[in-house]
């Protein structure tokens, strides 16, 4: 089997590796849309400091990292915002590894470390540019919501029922 999830330390040379990866794709790709720039290097560099992944962490998340042929393609990671709900987060990979299924597999592996966390519901949000991740969130089963959060970057908001999916 080419594809491999499990559990990462956020700060894994691998998983910061990940986010840095993660972070400039997509603080670029809103640059390049809004302001037709790639991003500020010394703004990249801080907001990768900034937001750690620290979140993602037991007893009430969880860091995942996809490997294909044993080498990092990818990640996700999810966080309890309550008993109940979880968040889906950094969902990632590299683009040399887009297309392969691996992307399916990373978030169905994050919804059952939600699930394992006690979660029955997942939520997410993600921008109106980021078409890919809309589509598989859709195909997965997602519904998109109202606004559950006041992210000024984000466009969409997504729901998915975890019970009676194991």
């Amino acid at each position: 089997m080419p594809w491999t999830i499990a559990p990462e330390p956020y700060d894994s040379p691998v998983a910061a590796a990940l986010w840095r990866a993660y972070y400039t794709e997509v603080s670029d790709r809103w640059y390049l849309l809004h302001e037709n720039r790639r991003t500020d290097p010394a703004e990249l560099e801080r907001e990768i400091a900034a937001v750690t992944g620290a979140e993602l962490t037991p007893p009430n998340g969880q860091l995942l990292v996809a490997r294909y042929k044993g080498e990092p393609a990818g990640t996700a990671g999810v966080r309890l915002l309550s008993p109940t709900t979880a968040e889906l987060k950094r969902v990632f990979l590299y683009e040399g590894m887009r297309g392969r299924g691996g992307a399916a597999k990373l978030v169905t592996a994050a919804e059952e470390a939600a699930r394992d966390l006690g979660a029955t519901t997942i939520i997410l949000d993600t921008r109106h540019d980021l078409i890919e991740a809309r589509t598989l969130y859709t195909h997965l089963g997602y519904t998109e919501t109202a606004r559950h959060n006041n992210d000024p970057y984000a466009e969409h908001w997504f729901r998915k029922a975890l019970l009676n999916q194991q």
